[in-house]
């Protein structure tokens, strides 16, 4: 199990984002520009189904689920708020310990906090989410993405999306990159205005609904 020591780290981490900052801060603050040869943003397209791990999280975890159609917001990607991505990112990647859920829970799929120190890549991106949720960051803005790996096989990263693009939260990255600097192609995700609500992402055709792969 995680110890009391670490979570106080992890509370400590989260107690010193600056969280979400407002638009009306200074732009001299926001972080450089991607280049202008990346697409800022990925294209939407349907209504996804969303991944059955996700379902089943929700189900234990409803509080941390709860739906309703509200506005998009996107944050205002400051050198502050860059510093905590880049912080929470690596908190998470250097405390989790990677394990299949074969090898840690006996079955094939389950999203989960990971409380004792282990989990796949579901768990690491739920865990920033809720970390950066916590210290004051808009839901809106923090999106769970199913993706296919440069192998092909199904992983599941954090979006950021912001004024200056959509930026990853990988536990297979140290770096917070821009979406397209990732090599992945990109499935599905969250949609902005509703958690339980997932839309395809540029490729319609059918895709697993299961993100496996650590």
């Amino acid at each position: 199990m995680v110890s009391i020591r670490g979570w106080g780290a992890c509370l400590a981490v989260v107690a010193g984002l600056a969280g979400f900052t407002d638009a009306s801060q200074a732009a001299s603050r926001i972080a450089p520009a991607a280049p202008q040869s990346h697409v800022l943003y990925a294209s939407l397209g349907d209504t996804a189904r969303a991944p059955i791990g996700w379902i089943e999280f929700c189900a234990e975890n409803a509080a941390d689920c709860k739906g309703g159609p509200t506005q998009a917001r996107d944050i205002v990607m400051t050198q502050t708020a860059w510093k905590d991505l880049t912080r929470v990112n690596h908190w998470v990647n250097e405390n989790v310990k990677p394990m299949t859920d074969m090898e840690h829970w006996g079955v094939v799929e389950k999203w989960s906090y990971p409380t004792d120190g282990y989990g796949d890549c579901e768990d690491y991106v739920l865990m920033k989410r809720k970390m950066l949720i916590d210290a004051g960051w808009p839901r809106e803005a923090l999106l769970v993405t199913v993706v296919r790996d440069r192998k092909g096989e199904g992983h599941a990263v954090l979006t950021v999306k912001s004024d200056k693009g959509e930026f990853i939260l990988d536990n297979q990255n140290e770096d917070v990159v821009a979406w397209t600097d990732t090599g992945y192609r990109f499935v599905k995700r969250q949609s902005q205005t509703d958690p339980n609500v997932w839309v395809s992402l540029g490729d319609n055709r059918p895709a697993v609904v299961t993100a496996t792969s650590n």
